[in-house]
């Protein structure tokens, strides 16, 4: 399936498929998504700087795969497993381990779930949750890192470790899986589902074969907060984003919210910095370059054309695109610059939630042992409006997330 088909059939309100990254609303949902983006920083400034009454909750971004969505679908009271794929047109709900084989062929994807629908079912879920699976019994292993014996695991990308002679790790050996529950959904039917990052997980019934917990943000050691001066830094890079929104054609942040053309390709390049490793410090350049790039991937597509009609579309296609990049480029740098500063304050406040100890240690594996790492990141609830954007730091994780072999296939 094509990228542009998966996000029409995939797209359905209320569904929680893919988080964003928090730069990333200025361009998915222009002028209210960068008001939003920003609005978030602050309250987690505010909320950082000592204040109580921020409007924001945080909960760890946990490095978890497969997605997995569970629970009783409202349409036939039957519980189901199933991915992404369960907010499909033609959804693939998964009752039994045959519904598995016939709609998840994949190894790694189909041994996941067939535990999943063996072992989930105990814990009473009532509605519907979504959550990342962390292991299965036989991914669990015992590692000496540094002369300290931990129990590991490692769902995709970041290598999970805890103290073999600890409760957690006695109460992870002993489960058939583990997974971390992030989103709830309420409806009358699958249509209608609405999802909440508000997550309560108080009800579900405990048993020794699932070891599941919420993301919501675990501080094992004190609290972080800004420092008067760090206050101020923040303070003034948000105060240089809205100077700047305020500068900034919000007829073409829109238009580029309304195209999935354009966000695609917009993303696609900026994506292509982050597998290099490199920071998109000069906004006048990389606009230059991401206008030689679409125009190289036009004419690409342009020479591929079999017959003389499909020629002509993709001309007028190139040229319609072409004319937009080449008359808003100064508009296009400064919507950058907006993504920068944004990227600068998200990563002041990661640095600082970072400083915090959390529920395991978290190691990358790689060719000369193990290296500790971050966890992958954090996410931002917004406590009035509901919705969520990622806290990643993408030259850090997300580098490591796109060359990464992952444990498991789709």
């Amino acid at each position: 399936m094509k990228f542009t088909e998966y996000l029409t059939e995939a797209k359905k309100e209320g569904a929680n498929l893919h988080l964003e990254h928090i730069e990333d609303e200025v361009l998915n949902r222009g002028v209210v998504g960068t008001r939003d983006a920003i609005n978030f920083l602050q309250s987690l400034r505010d909320m950082l700087a000592g204040h109580s009454e921020s409007r924001v909750n945080i909960t760890t971004k946990w490095d978890g795969a497969p997605a997995v969505f569970c629970g009783i679908n409202p349409d036939n009271g039957k519980f189901f497993v199933g991915t992404k794929g369960v907010f499909n047109v033609n959804a693939k709900l998964n009752y039994t381990d045959a519904d598995i084989d016939r709609n998840h062929p994949g190894e790694g994807l189909n041994a996941k779930l067939k535990v999943a629908l063996r072992y989930l079912p105990k814990l009473g879920i009532k509605g519907i949750l979504q959550g990342d699976m962390m292991f299965a019994k036989g991914d669990l292993d015992t590692t000496t890192i540094d002369g300290e014996e931990y129990v590991t695991f490692q769902p995709n990308t970041i290598v999970y470790a805890v103290p073999s002679d600890s409760t957690l790790a006695r109460s992870i050996l002993s489960a058939q899986m583990g997974i971390v529950f992030h989103t709830s959904y309420t409806g009358k039917t699958m249509d209608d589902m609405k999802a909440s990052f508000n997550i309560d997980i108080n009800n579900l019934t405990r048993t020794k074969d699932v070891w599941f917990r919420d993301a919501y943000f675990v501080d094992a050691s004190g609290t972080a907060t800004f420092t008067e001066d760090e206050t101020k830094q923040i303070t003034k890079v948000l105060s240089d984003v809205g100077s700047k929104f305020k500068s900034t054609s919000s007829l073409v942040l829109n238009r580029i919210a309304s195209s999935e053309t354009l966000q695609v390709q917009i993303k696609t390049f900026n994506n292509t910095k982050v597998r290099a490793g490199q920071a998109i410090k000069n906004t006048a350049q990389h606009t230059r370059e991401l206008i030689r790039w679409i125009e190289d991937k036009h004419n690409k597509e342009i020479l591929a054309a079999k017959k003389e009609e499909t020629k002509k579309k993709r001309i007028a296609e190139k040229n319609e695109v072409m004319r937009f990049f080449r008359s808003y480029a100064g508009e296009l740098q400064k919507i950058f610059d907006i993504q920068n500063d944004i990227v600068v304050a998200k990563s002041m406040v990661i640095r600082k939630l970072q400083q915090l100890k959390q529920v395991t240690n978290t190691f990358l594996q790689t060719e000369n042992g193990f290296k500790v790492t971050n966890p992958e990141g954090f996410v931002a609830v917004d406590k009035l409006k509901g919705n969520a954007v990622k806290l990643v730091d993408r030259l850090e994780f997300s580098l490591a997330n796109f060359s990464a072999k992952k444990a498991w296939d789709k």
